[in-house]
């Protein structure tokens, strides 16, 4: 037969050479994407079998096959599918070569400097020339079903490439690497090796719907050579019915994926249908990893492309505050680049991830509805991280508010919703209190709790970092107010109960002059001191005003390196307690006021320490309240 020779541009060596050695951070998968196309070829031979009943086409064990031979260090990759013609080698073969090839390179060249290649470079369906990356030449034989010629393709991946017309060739392709010398230091293992061969086709082609199958080494010399050995499970869970799939299958995937030794709370399934068309199944943990809020914690799920495995935390597809979320996605088609290892960020990504947060956040729902005790692990272990979401998602913020629990003062031990608050509230009340801190037994002991406990106002108890953050993103709730109880000014009195105006006016004008001295004085730290509503036990408090950054949020952004100002705070006295009355008097009755400097000191001190907070000065701090014990004695 004759052999037609034809020449690689000088743009299409190039851009093979970058497939090669530029494209694939992992050499492994050039056998994934062989087997891939294998994959589709099988695809597309029973498809054209049904369209065709008259088609001359064995189709009775499509299979995939892999032969090694060691001594000639082959491996050939080889299936019963559609095949191809002469003309679709050099078409679909071909394609680096084709036409368009110097207007692509120039393309990429440009996208590489602007730093958007990877929208480009899925456009150059290459992913058979990822072989070129472990051998030194590629034979490819091929005969279209139901033609009686083959075709032969062979190129050392330089300069040339060959195709010849066959007679002998089997139904289908066979690729044939002649491979280069093992060199593990770049990653270039012995794909001679069974063992190699049977870890890559577990990693990225377990699922593929047709069986792999390899023919094992004999055990030794003048045996007869063993029966083929099919490398991959070709159970993909999540493309069966869900009654063909036991719970404990469901459990073994799920330990697969999460390298969990627990089962999952909970299992969804996901399969959508129409223009676009994916499955997904995920898994809810039952337990937090212990890393879950750390940088480097690997969040996502794996992502297939029919039943192909292309990465393993496929951080596009759930937001972050669903990174402890496990699980499958498998989809018809998606914009890659050529490696399969990038994804681009397209409207099915961004559709799949939409439908899938919503998803999994009516399994949520689902869960705290029907229930309670399943509800109650989930919010323990993963309440925080969805809690980010209240920050980062406004699309689904609703959705999150609804499975979302708080502690509250009305209850030790039940969480509560925002809607039971809203039921609860007392009549006049228009605002949602809240109190962030460190821990509930702080909090609920904090001097700006007192008026609230006094008057059986209930309050939220917000002990997670993200709080201090989502309470002022999410603003209110069915029209009210989500209100610190640390901030601003309270009157928890009522419309109908407020105290006499009289009485006020009265009390301020008793106490104007050593607020506006103690003002004078603290003038470092805070910037008001005033009476307070707020308090019925302790002497002071400090506040922020309505709009400012709490101390524990100024810390926070400090932490995460971002400077903020010091903001100064107000002071409140509570005008009905022995020791404010005192220093009142004391500041009336002495014409030299400074020996009440560091009794006003004190009182600010201790409100610090009150609500969590440390002396500006311990060792001052100290030295004071030693000599005021000192004189007590």
């Amino acid at each position: 037969m004759t052999t037609e020779t034809f020449e690689f541009q000088v743009e299409a060596r190039q851009l093979l050479q970058l497939m090669i050695h530029s494209v694939y951070s992992n050499k492994d998968v050039f056998l994934r994407e062989l087997v891939s196309n294998a994959s589709d070829a099988l695809d597309k031979l029973r498809l054209e079998k049904l369209r065709d009943d008259t088609l001359d086409a064995d189709v009775s064990d499509l299979h995939i096959g892999i032969d090694v031979d060691k001594e000639a260090r082959t491996l050939t990759v080889r299936d019963n599918g559609i095949g191809m013609s002469y003309d679709e080698v050099g078409q679909l073969i071909g394609t680096i070569a084709n036409s368009g090839t110097a207007t692509f390179l120039k393309e990429l060249r440009e996208a590489q400097e602007g730093g958007d290649a990877e929208g480009l470079i899925g456009q150059f369906g290459v992913g058979f020339y990822s072989g070129f990356m472990v051998a030194d030449e590629m034979t490819l034989v091929t005969r279209r079903a139901g033609e009686s010629q083959g075709t032969r393709w062979t190129s050392r991946g330089e300069s040339t490439y060959t195709l010849e017309r066959v007679d002998d060739a089997p139904q289908g392709t066979s690729v044939t690497l002649h491979l280069k010398p093992a060199d593990p230091e770049n990653q270039l293992h012995d794909y001679t090796s069974a063992w190699k061969i049977r870890e890559i086709v577990k990693r990225y082609s377990d699922f593929i719907t047709w069986p792999i199958r390899m023919v094992p080494e004999p055990a030794g010399e003048g045996d007869d050579a063993p029966e083929p050995e099919t490398l991959n499970s070709m159970k993909a869970l999540w493309a069966r019915s869900r009654d063909d799939v036991s719970d404990d299958e469901y459990h073994e995937l799920y330990k697969h994926i999460s390298h969990d030794w627990r089962e999952p709370l909970e299992t969804i399934r996901l399969q959508a249908e129409g223009t676009f068309e994916y499955q997904a199944l995920l898994f809810v943990p039952a337990h937090a990893p212990h890393d879950l809020f750390t940088r480097d914690f690997q969040r996502g799920v794996q992502l297939y492309v029919k039943r192909v495995f292309i990465m393993d935390d496929c951080e596009a597809l759930l937001p972050p505050y669903l990174r402890f979320v496990k699980g499958v996605v498998d989809a018809q088609d998606l914009s890659l680049n050529v490696s399969r290892e990038i994804l681009q960020q397209d409207r099915h990504i961004r559709m799949m991830q939409r439908r899938l947060t919503k998803k999994v956040l009516s399994t949520i729902k689902e869960i705290k509805t029907k229930d309670a005790d399943r509800y109650a692990t989930f919010w323990r272990e993963f309440g925080t991280a969805l809690k980010e979401g209240l920050v980062t998602d406004s699309e689904n913020r609703d959705a999150i508010l609804a499975v979302s629990s708080f502690a509250t003062t009305h209850s030790d031990d039940e969480p509560t919703t925002l809607a039971q608050y809203v039921e609860r509230m007392k009549d006049g009340q228009d605002d949602i209190y809240y109190i962030t801190g460190e821990s509930r037994e702080s909090i609920e002991n904090s001097p700006h709790m007192e008026a609230f406990r006094d008057k059986g106002v209930e309050v939220l108890l917000l002990t997670d970092a993200v709080d201090e953050v989502w309470v002022d993103a999410v603003g209110e709730y069915e029209g009210k107010k989500l209100r610190s109880v640390a901030k601003g000014e309270i009157d928890l009195d009522g419309k109908d109960e407020k105290k006499a105006e009289g009485e006020r006016e009265k009390q301020a004008e008793e106490y104007a002059g050593l607020l506006g001295w103690m003002r004078e004085q603290l003038d470092e730290d805070i910037k008001e001191v005033r009476l307070s509503a707020r308090l019925t036990v302790s002497p002071s408090c400090v506040v922020s005003d309505s709009h400012d950054l709490t101390p524990a949020l100024e810390n926070m952004y400090r932490a995460m390196g971002q400077e903020v100002p010091r903001t100064k705070r107000i002071l409140e006295l509570n005008p009905d307690h022995l020791l404010v009355k005192g220093l009142n008097q004391a500041y009336k009755e002495r014409e030299d006021h400074s020996g009440l400097v560091e009794s006003a000191e004190l009182l600010h001190t201790l409100a610090v320490l009150a609500e969590g907070g440390r002396p500006k000065d311990p060792a001052r701090f100290v030295k004071l309240v030693a000599d005021r014990l000192e004189r007590t004695l």
